[in-house]
C-alpha cells in the first residue's frame, strides 16, 4: 500500500513538518493532508485550490486540512464540501491525529534533501505579536526541542550521509527561552557542534536583529562550520514603519549589525525578507526600504508584497493602495536582484566548496551561492559530494563551475 499523500504549502518550517505529518499518518493511500499556510490570501487561496484539484483528480480519497491556516480560518476550510475534516496545528505530527496509535514522543521534523541537506525544527510557535502577522494565531506560544533531541537527530541525519544542517524555526532567535535554563541559540549551536564533531556545515534560517547576542555573533563568525551566509528578518527600512510593524529593531541596528559582521567576517552574504506596501508607507518611508537593500548589502532579497490578514492590527490601518503595493513590491524586487547579480559576478574567478545536492550536478557554495557545473561529472552522479569549484562565469541567478 502506497503512503499518504501530504500536499504541503508556505515556509520551510511547513515543508519540514510535511515530512512528519507523512510518517505519522502511515500507509493510508486513501488520505490526502492539505499543509496549509496562512502568511498571505494568496497562500490560503493555493490551498483552496490543490483541495478542489485534490478532490477531483482523486474523488475516492479523503482530504484532511491543517497548517497554519486551518487554525486561523478554519470555517473557510471545514464548509469546503471536499474537506472530510481540519487537524489542529499542534496535533498534525502525531499519529493519533490520524487513526493509529502514538508510537513515540514528539521529535524535531527533518525534511530536505535526502543526499545532501536537512532542515531540521528545532523551535515552534513565536511570542511576539508584530502587527502584520498571522502565524502566532496559528502556531501558538514559542516552543524549543531540547538539545539533546535535536543532536540525536542531527547525529542520524549526518549518519545517513547529510552534508549539511539548518536549524528553522518560527522565530528561530527565539529558541530556549521554555527551557529549564532558557538556553539561548547560540548556546544550542555550540552544543551542535561540539557534541557533532563530523557535521561539515551548519547553516541557520532567518535570524531576528535584535537578539543576535555576543554568543551567537561569534560563532557566525568565527566558527568555520557556521557557513558565512545569513539571513536577517528585517521587513523595513525605515522606523516609523518599522515600530508600526511592532518590530523590536531600528534602521541603524540592522545596518550596524551587517558592518559588525562583515566586518569580522567579510564574506558573509546577507539575505533578508521584506515586505512592500505596509499600512501608512510613503513615498519616503518606502524609499528608506529600497535603501536599506544597499545599506545592509542585501544579496538575497525575499520580498513580500503586503497582504492585510484578518484579526491582526495592521489590518485595521490605512491601506496602500494595491497597485502601489505591487510597484513598490517589483521596485524591490529589481533592486535586490541587481545586488545579487553584482555580487555573484564578483565571484568569478574565485574557487568555491560547493555541496552538490539532487540533480547531481549543481549545488550551493559556503556563502549559498548558487553553482551549475558545466558538464557532468565524468565519474557518474556526484549527488552528496563537496567539491572544489573553480567558477568561470555567471547565468542569471547561478553560478558556472568547472571542478578544480
Amino acid at each position: 500500500m502506497s503512503r499518504v499523500e501530504v500536499i504541503n504549502f508556505g515556509c520551510r518550517l511547513n515543508i519540514a513538518e510535511g515530512e512528519a505529518i507523512r510518517a505519522a499518518a502511515g500507509d493510508q493511500s486513501d488520505l490526502i493532508i492539505i499543509n496549509s499556510c496562512a502568511v498571505t490570501k494568496e497562500a490560503e487561496r493555493q490551498a483552496r485550490q490543490a483541495i478542489r484539484r485534490a478532490a477531483r483528480l482523486r474523488p475516492d480519497a479523503r482530504i484532511l486540512v491543517t497548517g497554519c491556516a486551518a487554525e486561523t480560518n478554519g470555517a473557510l476550510f471545514s464548509a469546503m464540501p471536499e474537506v472530510a475534516g481540519l487537524i489542529a496545528n499542534k496535533a498534525k505530527s502525531s499519529p493519533s491525529s490520524y487513526g493509529l496509535a502514538t508510537q513515540h514522543e514528539p521529535a524535531p521534523a527533518v525534511s530536505g534533501d535526502g543526499h545532501a541537506r536537512a532542515f531540521i525544527e528545532v523551535q515552534n510557535g513565536c511570542d511576539h505579536r508584530c502587527t502584520f502577522c498571522i502565524i502566532p494565531y496559528g502556531r501558538g506560544e514559542s516552543r524549543s526541542f531540547p538539545a539533546g533531541v535535536i543532536i540525536d537527530t542531527i547525529k542520524r541525519v549526518i549518519d545517513e550521509g547529510r552534508q549539511e544542517v539548518i536549524l528553522t524555526g518560527v522565530d528561530l532567535t527565539g529558541y530556549g527561552a521554555d527551557l529549564p535554563g532558557k538556553p539561548s541559540l547560540g548556546l544550542l549551536v555550540e552544543r551542535i557542534l561540539k557534541h557533532v564533531p563530523n557535521l561539515p556545515r551548519l547553516r541557520l534560517s532567518s535570524l531576528d536583529v535584535e537578539e543576535i547576542d555576543d554568543r551567537l555573533f561569534d560563532l557566525l563568525t568565527g566558527e568555520r562550520r557556521m557557513m558565512p551566509h545569513v539571513h536577517l528578518s528585517l521587513q523595513a527600512g525605515d522606523d516609523m514603519i518599522l515600530k508600526r510593524m511592532k518590530r523590536r529593531h531600528n534602521r541603524a541596528q540592522s545596518v550596524q549589525i551587517v558592518q559588525r559582521l562583515k566586518s569580522q567576517r567579510p564574506e558573509i552574504a546577507i539575505g533578508a525578507d521584506m515586505i512592500a506596501g505596509f499600512p501608512t508607507e510613503t513615498d519616503e518611508m518606502f524609499e528608506n526600504s529600497r535603501k536599506l537593500i544597499s545599506d545592509c548589502d542585501i544579496v538575497f532579497g525575499h520580498i513580500f508584497p503586503y497582504s492585510p490578514r484578518q484579526g491582526t492590527p495592521a489590518a485595521l490601518m490605512p491601506q496602500v493602495p494595491a497597485p502601489i503595493i505591487k510597484e513598490r513590491a517589483s521596485a524591490l524586487r529589481a533592486e535586490a536582484k541587481t545586488r545579487n547579480a553584482q555580487w555573484l559576478s564578483s565571484l568569478i574567478g574565485t574557487r568555491q566548496k560547493v555541496l552538490i545536492e539532487q540533480d547531481g550536478h549543481s549545488g550551493h557554495a559556503e556563502s549559498f551561492a548558487p553553482v551549475v557545473l558545466d558538464v557532468l561529472a565524468p565519474k557518474g552522479n556526484m549527488r552528496g559530494t563537496m567539491v572544489d569549484v573553480n567558477i568561470i562565469g555567471r547565468e542569471g541567478a547561478k553560478l558556472l563551475g568547472v571542478l578544480a
